[in-house]
């Protein structure tokens, strides 16, 4: 069986074979990579702005921070409010009974010594 003749196998026939590369080519190589890393180590600073120029985290980022606020202010009004609480038990219990003697302050502070 007869196959066609195909032109690109004339055109491959005709050129010459590939040269074989500098003995040196690979260590310039190597030389130019590791001279151009060093000289395009990108900074701190750039790392963070190449992170926080991507819309997507910076409004992840700030979400977190809005809710981490949140989260902040509703514990310390929490802590005022059990404190308020707790005085206005006190200030109830001497109401009932002026007699007793008061308790010390369940929230720490600074302590006087008399």
């Amino acid at each position: 069986m007869n196959l066609p003749v195909d032109p690109l196998d004339e055109l491959l026939a005709r050129c010459a074979p590939t040269p074989e590369p500098p003995a040196q080519l690979a260590a310039k190589i190597r030389r130019l990579l590791a001279e151009r890393g060093e000289a395009q180590m990108p900074t701190w600073a750039s790392r963070l702005d190449a992170i926080f120029g991507r819309p997507s985290f910076a409004v992840v980022f700030i979400a977190a921070c809005v809710l981490l606020g949140l989260f902040l202010a509703e514990t310390r009004i929490s802590r005022l409010h059990a404190a308020y609480g707790a005085q206005v038990a006190r200030s109830y219990v001497q109401l009932i009974d002026p007699l007793l003697e008061p308790a010390p302050p369940s929230v720490p502070g600074p302590t006087r010594s008399p």
